[in-house]
């Protein structure tokens, strides 16, 4: 049996990632009745390293936590792998294609503010650079 810290040498991880799995229900330690001590199996380290790893390629712990339910019933959860992949993926172009436009707006402002003078407080205008922009 391992401990928290024991484990998270063994995982490659820290006792702080071990003690929020717990807490979050991916993990299910016995509890040691003389120290109650949190105990932890081999079969704990191949989980927090599956973990590690599907966090790795854009698993959420929401989604692993599907995943191990899958797979604890004896269901694949290789169908729902593919679903929640494809899902990160579109997420992820929806969110870089929002930072491209975001990026092309700051490249426009900073490319309009080289042209224009600092401007002083006058009780109207915060900051006349961003007030320009429109």
């Amino acid at each position: 049996m391992l401990t928290v810290s024991d484990l998270s040498k063994a995982a490659q991880t820290t006792p702080d990632a071990v003690r929020h799995y717990v807490r979050i229900g991916l993990l299910t330690p016995v509890r040691d009745p003389g120290n109650g001590y949190k105990l932890f199996t081999d079969d704990d380290i191949k989980k927090v390293k599956f973990i590690r790893q599907a966090k790795g390629i854009g698993f959420t712990l929401r989604d692993i936590e599907t995943i191990f339910d899958h797979s604890s019933h004896g269901q694949s959860p290789c169908g729902a792998v593919r679903d929640m992949i494809q899902q990160r993926i579109d997420e992820n172009r929806d969110k870089l294609a929002e930072l491209n436009r975001l990026q092309q707006r700051m490249d426009d402002a900073l490319e309009k503010w080289k042209q224009m003078a600092d401007g002083d407080p006058d009780g109207n205008a915060i900051c006349h650079l961003i007030e320009s922009i429109n």
